[in-house]
């Protein structure tokens, strides 16, 4: 184990998010156990992407089974590889496709969530315009031509695309503000791109162009991001999409069809080169996919590309095909975990850690005869409960972790497991836990 230290900040983030079942957005570096061989195919895939290529995966787990984790995992190891990503959390209110904005906005969250290697936190969609600007003032002084010049060459492969013509447009017009120095103009221009546009008029009014950002042209307007994002000299784009099963959730067959032929859209433009520098992961759980009456398994075409390979059974496994399926975290990797989870509340320091590894020992199997195999299935309420125990471990020194696991009761909430079967109503995407610990 690592003795070294671990900032204040990160060690932070990394407890407040994981004791309230959430993925920490920073220092996953110092939890990350197992999934070495679904790392190592995902980075192929980024390869691929930065090379010209395009690229779709499936993540598929169980609730609290890793999957936003390794969502955000791969999405750091993108922004290290100079990639942008942009991620958003599907809801009632973001769908793939709509009538009613909410496609729209599912992009605006996207990009909301727009990251660099710089800006990992989001937001960076106007550093990522001004980065385009900037080298384009260096190629044309360099070459000693009008920057507009410049912009309109490096645009001109936009233009053939759908939207592409006023896509190109809005940059046009965030340089003209640069260059008079109209900062209401440069806003203007980031909103756009933003997708926070809710009528043509404003839009024709403020930058000159006829279209916004809508229901119908949100994939359309990935693609352009993909290839503007080259031209602003970043490697490609990458789009995590997670919580797919609210779209299993949903009450209307329209609605989900509708969503299903947007998904088999994408599949079938990057599994045939459709697309350029742009890759899509999509979280989801084993329900939404290969339920055969709601899930994507209902759509005959998405069956048929999904489908897993008949060959890997009894151990083997095929990480080629789009569909990764996160396996169980085994013992060892478990304790591995715990380790370093009692190392980041530690911070760093093995002289403060608050139990010994065979206290480690100890909570595991007391997990096992409490939980059985759920606690290999979702180690998220295994990672809830240790926290809880640090805690109480930190704030009182008198405290024995040996007492206190004798007196942790375990409660099963059954009502979590109906959650799996789609409900009508507003509440039908509540995702609560299958089974919460109480010290």
């Amino acid at each position: 184990m690592s003795d070294a230290r671990i900032r204040p900040r990160d060690r932070d983030a990394i407890l407040q998010s994981l004791a309230a079942g959430v993925v920490p957005r920073r220092g996953q570096q110092h939890i990350q156990v197992g999934r070495a061989l679904e790392v190592t195919a995902l980075i192929e895939d980024l390869r691929r992407i930065a090379d010209g290529g395009s690229a779709v995966r499936f993540i598929i787990g169980e609730y609290g089974a890793g999957k936003s984790f390794f969502l955000q995992l791969v999405r750091s190891i993108a922004l290290e590889k100079n990639l942008v990503t942009v991620h958003a959390d599907l809801t009632p209110d973001r769908r793939l496709h709509a009538t009613g904005g909410q496609a729209r906005t599912l992009y605006a969250e996207l990009t909301r969530n727009l990251a660099t290697r710089t800006s990992p936190e989001g937001g960076a969609m106007a550093a990522v315009v001004e980065r385009f600007v900037s080298s384009a003032l260096q190629e044309a002084k360099s070459a000693g031509v009008p920057v507009q010049e410049v912009i309109d060459g490096r645009l001109a492969g936009l233009a053939e695309m759908v939207g592409g013509y006023d896509f190109a447009g809005v940059i046009g017009a965030y340089w003209r503000g640069h260059d008079e120095g109209d900062v209401a103009l440069k806003d203007a221009a980031v909103r756009w791109l933003r997708g926070e546009y809710t009528t043509k008029t404003d839009a024709r009014r403020d930058l000159g162009v006829r279209t916004i950002v809508d229901d119908a042209n949100v994939y359309d307007q990935l693609k352009l991001m993909a290839r503007f994002v080259v031209l602003a000299g970043y490697a490609g784009l990458l789009v995590g999409l997670d919580e797919l099963v609210n779209l299993y959730k949903l009450a209307s067959t329209a609605a989900r069809r509708s969503n299903y032929e947007q998904i088999l859209r994408i599949v079938n433009d990057c599994l045939q080169g459709g697309v350029e520098h742009l890759g899509f992961l999509m979280g989801g759980t084993p329900e939404f996919l290969t339920d055969t009456r709601r899930g994507l398994y209902s759509y005959e075409a998405l069956q048929s590309r999904l489908a897993e390979n008949a060959f890997a059974t009894g151990g083997l496994r095929d990480l080629s095909g789009p569909v990764i399926r996160l396996q169980n975290l085994t013992q060892e990797e478990l304790f591995v975990l715990l380790q370093r989870l009692r190392n980041v509340q530690a911070g760093g320091d093995a002289s403060q850690h608050l139990m010994p590894d065979e206290g480690l020992e100890a909570f595991m199997q007391h997990c096992s005869g409490r939980l059985g195999d759920e606690y290999f299935r979702t180690p998220r309420t295994m990672i809830k409960a240790y926290l809880q125990l640090l805690a109480v471990l930190e704030q009182n020194s008198d405290a024995d972790w040996r007492v206190l696991l004798g007196q942790v009761d375990v409660e099963v909430d059954r009502g979590a497991e109906a959650d799996l079967v789609p409900r009508e109503g507003p509440d039908a995407v509540d995702d609560e836990e299958l089974t919460s610990f109480r010290l």
